[in-house]
């Protein structure tokens, strides 16, 4: 004879049973699903640690390139990298690194088109502003004034636009255009702070197109 235990205890079974036969396989469906998703994110953490860790070699062998004074090796290393590691920070910072080497070893060409990719390509915003006043710059020598303002018209962080201002000022003056050059100048003197010494600098170019920089105003977030 059954006890009220045993009937008790049969009945949870039933619930048991008939939750499962009601919802079972949408509860098995979803940890599946979860599993998979688990599963992914790893093989994708693995896959990232092993792309940096491999771009990260491939770095290591560019400045060794560097240092050896190769151009040709520096430009193939180079490409290897942007072909297999090219969206991750070590990919820009070899453009960077390469175009500097190729611009001392004379390879002009080849240094352009170094930071004209990583201009083009960078994902930080950093890397793509310093390869596009390093472009500017280089163009600039090469008399290519319309491309390089061309470089200097993209957008560009906050904290480098004393620095873009400072550079449209030199490629003005290279033009013979004084009153462009004084007040991109102006612009970046007014927006360095004080004690920054690049500002010095700025204000001996503007004493050269007559500018005394005791008439100018600091900026509105430098008053207070």
């Amino acid at each position: 004879m059954a006890t009220p235990l045993d009937l008790q205890e049969q009945e949870q079974l039933d619930q048991i049973k008939h939750f499962w036969k009601t919802w079972g396989n949408l509860i098995t469906s979803v940890l599946l699903v979860v599993a998979l998703a688990f599963a992914g994110w790893n093989g994708w953490q693995y896959y990232q640690r092993n792309q940096a860790a491999q771009a990260a070699a491939l770095y290591d062998t560019l400045e060794r390139n560097v240092e050896a004074g190769d151009p040709a090796t520096v430009e193939r290393t180079l490409g290897e990298m942007k072909d297999r590691f090219g969206s991750t920070p070590y990919a820009q910072q070899a453009g960077l690194l390469a175009a500097k080497a190729l611009h001392d070893k004379g390879n002009a060409e080849g240094s352009r088109a170094a930071l004209a990719w990583v201009a083009d390509k960078a994902v930080d915003p950093g890397y793509q502003a310093v390869a596009r006043l390093r472009l500017a710059a280089e163009l600039l020598d090469s008399k290519g004034y319309d491309e390089a303002l061309k470089q200097l018209g993209a957008s560009f962080p906050k904290e480098y636009e004393p620095l873009v201002a400072d550079r449209k000022g030199d490629i003005y003056m290279a033009q013979g255009k004084r009153d462009e050059a004084r007040a991109e100048y102006q612009k970046a003197w007014t927006a360095l702070e004080p004690r920054n010494d690049y500002r010095r600098m700025v204000e001996i170019k503007l004493n050269a197109v007559g500018v005394d920089t005791q008439s100018l105003k600091p900026a509105a977030s430098k008053q207070s």
